[in-house]
């Protein structure tokens, strides 16, 4: 009985956070502060709840909300941190965690601000210093993949976070209902191989083998959005091991536990994928001169698109009339290694913010289950914590990505996402193109990748 009570003592701290103040309370008049919050994607209409509840407990703190261009957003936050008028508090993509920690203050083990100590329109305030979420706290609200991927190790070795998700996103497959039911196909596939099946019934080609109608989007990198968490989630289906400890990647080794040596996951699932881009093969569904996926998906033309609950908004504007639905991603082993992929964007903390504690204060505010559900509602993603991804289901829409979420896995954790992708996109269109071996290729992918780990 008392394992279990210590055991849920830092989940109920982390709940109950702001109520907590810790050492001697000082009177004060706090200054106005203005804390400058940068994003992507999300209008100010999505965060506006957890913005004025928090102006509420703070009237002091006015949080200064800009959204900007994915295109531009990182030349942007860039220049603007270089001449020292940068945002206190910024987003940054799970993946690019490892590329700008030395710009970011970590989760500090205390923060210390003026809170008010009375109610009514001239409230007293004392300073308080209050202790935030640990690194084991984290991990215990957050899905896994949050944990893995915000918590790193600081310059003197200690683990700290390095920002906070308000929701994750997991790769899903969005269906055309018109095109399974004249397939005679009931309901979505659950298995790759029923995938292949049903890709198989509906693809269409024309006398001069063009494709007429896609079964899916698979096979190549030029027009598919998202391809690399595509085949990253192939793989770690697949079995392979992405990285080692070190975070170097590993997916064209035979992980140790497999009794067949000679098959090498991450290379099996390389050429899975490819496959639906070789006219020679049965899988054949798609090429590079096909239109953008999801410009394939909502104009008709194709039946699977692979892609994320952000992309809802999207096919709802430009085809209003599509017959669609959207099911977990098919798995190649339910019952040994269910694998998601998760794709989504962290709340930090900038090194040059002036308020650094209140900025810290405000997104350990904002990621609240109370306080994040307002974000959810507002922008339709699935939640980042355990709390509330139960939630979301019974709705049609949403419930297929949280169902992924506590699967849901990402791998690259090195400084150059960029590269990374890059890498991939040149794997998979070098497969395509037949002008290197897959063995060969996957090696010039991981040395380009590896070079990017520090």
């Amino acid at each position: 009985m008392m394992k279990t009570v210590r055991n849920l003592l830092p989940l109920l701290l982390f709940l109950a956070l702001p109520a907590l103040g810790l050492g001697c309370q000082q009177r004060v008049t706090p200054k106005p502060v203005t804390l400058n919050y940068w994003r992507v994607f999300d209008s100010e209409d999505t965060m506006k709840g957890i913005i004025d509840a928090y102006h509420a407990l703070h009237p002091y703190v006015t949080i200064k909300y800009k959204m900007l261009r994915y295109e531009e957003y990182e030349q942007q936050f860039l220049e603007a941190l270089a001449e020292d008028r940068g945002p206190d508090i910024f987003s940054i993509h799970n993946t690019w965690v490892g590329k700008y920690q030395s710009k970011i203050t970590p989760l500090p083990a205390t923060t210390t601000l003026a809170t008010a100590t009375s109610s009514g329109q001239n409230p007293n305030y004392a300073m308080q210093t209050k202790p935030t979420a640990s690194p084991s706290t984290i991990r215990q609200a957050f899905i896994d993949a949050v944990g893995k991927d915000v918590i790193r190790q600081s310059s003197d070795g200690k683990e700290q976070a390095y920002g906070l998700p308000l929701g994750v996103d997991t790769l899903a497959l969005f269906y055309n209902k018109d095109i399974l039911n004249s397939a005679g196909i009931a309901t979505p596939p659950e298995d790759w191989t029923q995938f292949l099946q049903a890709v198989a019934r509906i693809t269409k080609l024309n006398e001069a083998g063009q494709i007429v109608v896609a079964g899916s989007a698979l096979g190549t990198a030029n027009n598919i959005p998202r391809f690399s968490d595509i085949l990253s989630v192939l793989m770690m289906q697949n079995g392979a091991n992405m990285t080692d400890a070190r975070g170097y990647a590993t997916f064209q080794l035979v992980p140790a536990q497999f009794p067949n040596k000679t098959f090498v996951p991450g290379l099996e699932a390389l050429r899975f994928y490819t496959d639906f881009a070789n006219p020679t093969k049965e899988a054949y569904t798609w090429n590079s001169t096909m239109p953008d996926a999801l410009e394939a998906f909502t104009s008709g033309r194709v039946a699977f698109f692979f892609g994320y609950s952000y992309q809802i908004p999207i096919i709802r504007s430009r085809a209003p009339q599509l017959n669609w639905a959207v099911a977990p991603i098919p798995q190649a082993d339910a019952v040994n290694n269910k694998v998601n992929f998760a794709n989504y964007w962290v709340e930090t903390v900038s090194k040059k913010s002036a308020h650094p504690d209140l900025a810290w204060d405000f997104l350990q505010f904002a990621a609240k289950a109370e306080n994040d559900r307002s974000y959810l509602a507002a922008s339709g993603k699935p939640p980042a914590l355990r709390s509330l991804i139960d939630e979301q289901k019974g709705d049609a829409l949403r419930e297929p990505f949280a169902s992924e979420l506590l699967t849901a896995q990402s791998w690259y954790r090195g400084n150059d996402p960029a590269t990374a992708e890059a890498s991939f996109d040149d794997l998979i269109t070098a497969v395509v193109n037949g002008t290197t071996d897959l063995k060969s290729a996957v090696a010039n992918t991981i040395q380009r990748i590896n070079q990017t780990i520090q």
